[in-house]
């Protein structure tokens, strides 16, 4: 018998409506998050920049005359208090003006668009390798649990996650680029090939796109052939990690009801593994996919040196050597933005495919 003013239904036996109001509101928190990230982030990166003093004196000390240095400072407003400095460098952000570079006089902007393209075309291929070598080897090790496949996959996993992304690149170029001649060992294209996708009409500056466009086969052939030890090196370090998730996480649902209830119809192992235990490996990776992304743009800071791959990583080395810290600031927020848009993508992809996740 209920009791007046009771539905006759637990509160915790209720069905959760799912609708799109809640979707809605979980996706515009989660986007109105990303402001106090990046917030903090910049506002780090502005102090922490500070702390050796100005930027003018950090590049120039040295080599201007004490009067020209102040000179500078003057005219670059470095001279007025922080909080000053700190105000209009966030209202020069919200314009889209990020500075000039120091060392060679350039928009801080242009930079990040020219070498930014560069940065995403091998973090795409990384990613590319990661899933390519972290899923199936994954799958693999889970079918064949505690027998030598699963131990050997298993070091290979902790190899490749161990091992400095500097020290893979090295080997690979040591191995697959010298001795053996098969891949080239630095740069993102051959100079002949890179003249002809920078006259395209409106280039990306990804340059396996812009060779698709141009109907350059050859060119595109070689920008995938300078594109594979870099990708494989820094591919390899978060394959390792995937492929440890898979194998944890199949693990566990090959063990469930409705895959035992299959084994028992019949089905082969195979399919169950390849099709039932699936879906449900791929879920971990997708909600860490955009902390293993914050990783490989720290690791395309060794890569592109390693290879001489002119991207953000490789012009944040050079501009760190220059001490120019106005170009290493804006590098630097422009990686803090893409690392929170990313997370942000990957929240409402997990909570689009993973019914367990609740809003």
């Amino acid at each position: 018998m209920d009791l007046p003013g009771s539905s006759g239904t637990p509160q915790s036996a209720r069905p959760r409506t799912r609708g799109l109001g809640g979707l809605g509101r979980y996706i515009l928190i989660r986007f109105l998050l990303i402001i106090p990230t990046v917030f903090i982030l910049v506002t780090m990166v502005f102090f922490l920049m500070r702390v050796t003093g100005d930027p003018i004196t950090a590049a120039m000390g040295g080599r201007l005359t004490p009067a020209q240095l102040a000179e500078r400072i003057s005219a670059a407003g470095y001279d007025r208090p922080l909080p000053v400095q700190y105000v209009e460098y966030l209202g020069g952000l919200l314009t889209g003006d990020f500075g000039t570079t120091l060392s060679d006089n350039r928009p801080v902007t242009e930079v990040l668009a020219t070498y930014g393209a560069a940065t995403l075309e091998l973090v795409l291929f990384s990613v590319i390798v990661a899933l390519v070598v972290g899923v199936p080897l994954g799958m693999v090790a889970a079918r064949f649990r505690d027998r030598w496949p699963d131990a050997v996959l298993r070091i290979a996993a902790i190899l490749f996650y161990a091992t400095p992304v500097f020290f893979a690149g090295l080997l690979l170029k040591l191995v697959f680029g010298i001795w053996l001649g098969w891949f080239p060992t630095n740069g993102r294209v051959q100079i002949n090939h890179q003249l002809e996708l920078d006259r395209l009409q409106a280039p990306t500056g990804i340059y396996f796109l812009d060779a698709l466009r141009s109907g350059n086969l050859a060119a595109f052939g070689d920008v995938l052939e300078h594109a594979v030890l870099p990708a494989v090196a820094l591919g390899l370090l978060t394959g390792g990690v995937f492929l440890r998730l898979v194998r944890t996480n199949m693990i566990g649902t090959l063990g469930r009801e409705f895959v035992e209830a299959g084994r028992s119809r019949g089905v082969s192992e195979v399919r169950l593994t390849t099709r039932h235990a699936f879906r449900p490996a791929l879920i971990p990776i997708i909600t860490v996919m955009g902390l293993q992304i914050a990783m490989m743009m720290g690791g395309a800071v060794l890569t592109e040196t390693t290879f001489e791959w002119k991207g953000l990583g490789f012009q944040l080395a050079e501009y760190l050597t220059a001490r120019d810290f106005v170009a290493v600031q804006g590098i630097v927020v422009l990686l803090a933005v893409i690392v929170a848009v990313t997370n942000f993508l990957v929240d409402i992809v997990a909570v689009l495919i993973d019914p367990r996740v609740r809003y």
